[in-house]
């Protein structure tokens, strides 16, 4: 799909993978690996922290069980129970 940017982690640093993204028009938001000779000068470390915090959403809605096995075999029953686990990470405890 279009975007602007492609905000991605260490396992996809390939120049074939940052040319293929350039080549859509888009901006490769993807931190080089540490034994890399290129630096990391050129990435937007804010764009790259908001990655690590849907990470973190997509973490806690695997802690219920009926999501991460996808229990409900049809759409709307697993659309519900979604949105009744968003609702409960939501919520203060």
């Amino acid at each position: 799909p279009q975007g602007d940017f492609v905000i991605a982690d260490k396992g996809y640093d390939s120049e074939a993978i940052r040319n293929k993204v350039r080549e859509r028009n888009s901006s490769p938001v993807i931190p080089r690996k540490q034994n890399s000779k290129t630096g990391n000068g050129d990435i937007d470390w804010c764009l790259y922290k908001y990655r690590h915090l849907v990470e973190n959403a997509f973490a806690r809605l695997k802690h219920f069980r009926a999501i991460a096995t996808r229990y409900d075999k049809l759409k709307l029953q697993f659309e519900s129970m979604l949105a009744l686990a968003c609702a409960m990470i939501w919520l203060p405890m």
